[in-house]
């Protein structure tokens, strides 16, 4: 993936279909980087992408909002899959209590939602995912960037 994407859905399966389709993509390739910082509001469809990537990559896990205990790792494929929820991340320290630089380390996909908590936290090569309710007359209707950042690793 060398240029941005933007993408439709209207409807919350069109969503994880395109997370499923993204993570073949990444399982294919060795160049793509394997973190993906997710953007958007509340409710916009940022977990539903999340499941449609798991069904891919770790298709017996069961996919949940990590909201209360920041990361759920699912370990049932042959690529970890690490997936954060940083909204209540407030500082490094809170990154830290969750042990997020040595998940960084491993060779496993890494999904953040909440990106805007840690800019500075986020590796240099990696996909951007934004997800957007685009039209206030289709509810479902949502709007998907996916966008590589930091080049392509050799």
């Amino acid at each position: 993936m060398e240029n941005r994407q933007i993408l439709f859905t209207n409807s919350t399966e069109e969503t994880e279909k395109i997370g499923k389709t993204l993570a073949k993509e990444l399982l294919a390739s060795e160049t793509i980087p394997a973190f993906l910082a997710l953007y958007g509001d509340l409710g916009v469809g940022k977990t539903a992408f999340v499941r449609g990537f798991v069904s891919a990559v770790s298709p017996a896990s069961l996919v949940r909002s990590p909201t209360f205990s920041l990361v759920n790792e699912y370990r049932a494929g042959k690529v970890p899959v690490y997936h954060f929820d940083l909204y209540r991340i407030e500082d490094e320290d809170d990154l830290a209590s969750i042990g997020y630089d040595d998940y960084l380390t491993k060779k496993a996909f890494c999904l953040t939602e909440w990106s805007e908590k840690i800019p500075e936290a986020l590796p240099a090569c990696r996909l951007e995912v934004r997800i957007e309710k685009d039209d206030p007359r289709h509810p479902d209707h949502r709007k998907i960037t996916i966008e590589p950042i930091g080049g392509i690793p050799s």
